[in-house]
């Protein structure tokens, strides 16, 4: 009996014992598979893209290839306090206390080209965009004082869509589509050459060639024959960078000549872009352009308003002929850029856009009778007179023609060194001639010896290069620029206060000037 209740208490224990630990593990295991993670989706790295050579990755979950660049700058110019030439103008050309003796320029430039291969061929896109900060200038106010004029106040076109920010500038270079064989947005003109006006990798303003570098909207077609051979045909806005004066003459004025304006800036608003075709061969040797440019000119009323009538519409047209040579006999990797341009009223696509079109360059003189020697000189798509209908004459077309070259030789990995040289006309029609030296402002200066606005410019210079790790490099370079005018005799000129010169007899001579540049620049 005892042995039986025992049993049948233990058997109960035994029970109670298993059921509770299975509802234990029962439990457990209802928490531990609870607590179990969702598996978290696959982290997606970046990874390199080699369709479009180096530097380029996939845009994290697209099959987009993004590439980033850009390149921090610091430069000094010795000699001038301008940066889109030698001092031709302004208080740079004076050649006085207003003249500064260095100009310094911090620049960061920044890039993003994506790319994306698609069933119609590649899709790319670009953007370059760059921030400057310069030294600026002071000019005179006339009154013994003197205001400060920051980069940004520079004239145009040398700055045309760039803003000032602060004491600095902000610039958008380059924002454009590709899209089978078309390219729409701001780019370089499809006229300039691969180098552009940089046939050394020298400094702005070599004249003898037309060529944008920083970007011109633009409507763009390019077909690619194959073996090298490909042929463009363009729209461009010509509005920002690719037009010079049309001045009325009857409205010049001793002030304005006497720093290279030979009227009244008189254009009309733009009816039509230029028209660009160009060609090129590029081959293991080098390659050959050729290209030509059509250029509307479209000038304001002769008077205040559109019942004084107006001078009718021209067509001015460009050509322009770039040859590179690689790798000549004188060391690898050494090139040869040449290139040569024509233009009859389209002033930019046969001269540097980066030349001011007024110059003013002041010097010594060893006459007597005279105060100090100017050289002037000024740039004008065309050229026309009247106040009404009755009495404006017609447009008068500019010509420029000249050219231009450079040489690079590498003396080793780490140094090279380039030499360039350029040269360009500016030839006025016989009736704009009559036109700027028969006018009220002319005659108010009392010119004593031949009047002729034609003139020459030349410039010559070279540049060493040391680069002691990629993408770094410090630059040394000499620039020397020539103004031949076709003037003579002596001018009375008006005080120009923002230069600082005074009223005086002036004698009118060709003058010249020297200009350094020193630059460190960070690739990236």
């Amino acid at each position: 009996m005892t042995f039986s209740i025992t049993s049948s208490a233990s058997h109960r224990t035994i029970k109670r014992t298993v059921l509770t630990s299975m509802a234990g593990l029962v439990a457990l295991s209802g928490a531990q598979a609870a607590d179990i993670p969702v598996k978290a989706k696959e982290i997606q790295y970046v990874k390199a893209c080699s369709l479009y050579g180096t530097g380029f990755y996939y845009v994290p979950g697209s099959d987009t290839c993004i590439k980033l660049g850009g390149f921090v700058r610091a430069d000094m110019v010795l000699d001038s306090s301008s940066f889109v030439m030698t001092p031709v103008s302004g208080p740079a050309g004076a050649n006085n206390r207003l003249s500064g003796a260095y100009t310094g320029r911090a620049r960061i430039d920044f890039t993003i080209d994506t790319r994306t291969a698609t069933e119609y061929g590649l899709v790319r896109t670009f953007f370059e965009t760059t921030l400057n900060w310069a030294s600026g200038s002071y000019s005179g106010a006339g009154n013994g004082s003197t205001v400060y004029q920051s980069l940004g106040g520079t004239a145009a076109p040398a700055n045309a869509g760039v803003g000032n920010v602060g004491y600095g500038s902000v610039g958008v270079y380059f924002a454009f589509i590709q899209f089978a064989g078309f390219t729409i947005g701001k780019a370089v003109s499809q006229y300039s050459s691969p180098w552009v006006q940089y046939p050394a990798g020298n400094f702005d303003g070599l004249p003898g060639s037309g060529g944008n570098n920083t970007g011109v909207n633009q409507l763009t077609y390019t077909a690619d024959f194959g073996q090298g051979f490909t042929a463009t045909f363009s729209m461009q806005d010509p509005t920002a960078y690719y037009q010079r004066n049309i001045w009325n003459t009857t409205y010049a004025t001793a002030a304005g000549i006497a720093t290279g304006a030979y009227g009244s800036p008189s254009f009309g608003a733009t009816r039509a872009p230029d028209f660009v075709g160009m060609a090129r061969l590029d081959q293991s040797w080098g390659l050959f352009q050729a290209s030509v440019a059509a250029h509307h000119n479209h000038a304001a009323y002769y008077g205040a308003d559109e019942t004084f009538g107006h001078a009718s519409d021209k067509w001015g047209w460009a050509g322009q002929l770039a040859l590179s040579i690689k790798n000549v006999p004188t060391g690898a990797g050494d090139t040869i850029n040449l290139q040569a341009a024509y233009a009859n009223g389209a002033i930019n696509f046969g001269i540097n856009e980066n030349i001011p079109a007024s110059w003013a360059m002041y010097g010594n003189s060893a006459r007597t009778d005279a105060y100090q020697s100017m050289g002037l000189a000024g740039i004008a798509d065309a050229i026309y007179s009247g106040t009404t209908a009755a009495t404006g004459t017609a447009l008068q077309l500019t010509t420029t023609y000249g050219f231009n070259g450079g040489y690079t030789h590498n003396w080793n990995p780490y140094w090279n060194t380039g030499f360039y040289g350029g040269w360009a006309a500016v030839r006025y029609t016989d009736a704009a001639k009559a036109q700027i030296c028969g006018s009220s402002g002319m005659a108010a200066l009392g010119l004593t010896g031949v009047c002729n606005p034609d003139f020459n410019i030349a410039g010559v210079g070279t540049i060493t290069r040391w680069s002691p790790v990629k993408n770094l490099t410090f630059s040394a370079e000499l620039d020397a620029t020539f103004l031949d005018q076709k003037y003579s005799g002596t001018i009375r000129a008006p005080a120009v206060a923002a230069v600082g010169k005074p009223a005086a007899v002036y004698e009118l001579k060709n003058q010249s000037a020297l200009v350094g540049l020193l630059r460190v620049q960070r690739n990236w």
